[in-house]
C-alpha cells in the first residue's frame, strides 16, 4: 500500500476521515504512524497529495491540512480483454492490471471458461481489488471494467466500436507471428486479448479476426494467464 486512496465522501474541505479497517491497520502496523505524521493519500477518481494525522485510534484516523495537488500518473493507453480466469487468480490479475495502469479491463466468456466462474462471489468484489491495485501503483483513477458474458454478441456488436480502426492483438499459442516480431515493425497495440489457460479455440480466433483482430504468439512456450498478462504489459513500462 504505497498510497491510501479514499472515496469522495471521506473528504471535507482540508480534512479527511479514514475508517477502512485494512487501511487503518496498515497505518498503525506497517507505517507505524501517529499524530503529527504525514500520509500520502488520494481522492478516488481525482488528485493525490498528503494529509497530516490529527487523531488515530482503532476505529478511525482523522486527517487535517489535506492538500491534493498532484495529478495521477497517465494510463498505459491499452485495453485488456481477458477471458474470465479462475477465481483464485482473478484478484491478482485485477490488482496487477490496475497497478500497471490499464485504462479499460474487459472480462469475457470463452469456450474454455468454466461456467461456474461467472457465479463466483469474487466478481462482486472487483472494486476492492481495483483499490488494492491503485494503492500499489500509486494511482487514484480506477480502470473501467466491462463484464461480457456472451462472446459472440460482444465481439460482433461491441468490439468493432472499441477497436475503431486501432490495432488489436489476440495472443494465440499457434499464431504464425510472434508479439516480439509484431512490435519490431509496429507500434504497441491499443488492445490486447488473452484467453483462458490453453487459449481461445479456433472458432473464437476466427471470429476475432473477422472484426480486425490479429493473432500473435508469445513465443514457443505456453504461459499461465497471469504470466502472459504481466509479461505483455511489461512492454508498456
Amino acid at each position: 500500500m504505497n498510497v491510501i486512496i479514499l472515496p469522495l465522501s471521506a473528504f471535507d474541505d482540508t480534512a479527511a476521515t479514514i475508517d477502512n479497517a485494512e487501511q487503518l491497520n496498515h497505518i498503525k502496523t506497517v507505517l507505524k504512524a501517529s499524530v503529527g505524521d504525514t500520509l500520502k493519500i488520494g481522492k478516488l477518481g481525482d488528485k493525490m497529495g498528503v494529509g497530516q494525522i490529527a487523531h488515530i485510534d482503532d476505529k478511525v484516523c482523522l486527517l487535517e491540512n489535506v492538500r491534493l495537488d498532484t495529478n495521477p500518473p497517465p494510463k498505459l493507453g491499452v485495453t485488456v480483454m481477458l477471458a474470465l480466469p479462475r477465481p483464485k487468480v482473478l484478484r491478482r490479475l485485477i490488482m496487477d492490471m490496475t497497478a500497471f495502469g490499464v485504462h479499460h479491463i474487459i472480462l469475457i466468456n470463452s469456450v474454455r471458461t468454466d461456467k461456474s466462474y461467472w457465479g463466483s462471489p469474487l466478481l462482486a468484489r472487483l472494486d476492492e481489488f481495483v483499490l488494492e491495485g491503485l494503492q500499489q501503483g500509486v494511482d487514484s483513477v480506477p480502470p473501467a471494467i466491462t463484464l461480457a458474458k456472451r462472446f459472440k454478441p460482444f465481439v460482433q456488436d461491441t468490439l468493432p466500436s472499441l477497436i475503431n480502426n486501432k490495432s488489436a492483438l489476440v495472443f494465440h499459442p499457434y499464431a504464425d507471428t510472434s508479439f516480439k516480431e509484431f512490435i519490431h515493425h509496429n507500434p504497441l497495440p491499443d488492445m490486447i486479448i488473452i484467453g483462458a489457460e490453453g487459449g481461445f479455440v479456433p472458432y473464437e480466433i476466427e471470429l476475432l479476426a473477422s472484426v480486425g483482430v490479429r493473432a500473435v504468439s508469445l513465443g514457443e512456450r505456453i504461459l499461465r494467464t497471469e504470466s502472459a498478462v504481466n509479461a505483455t504489459l511489461g512492454r508498456w513500462v
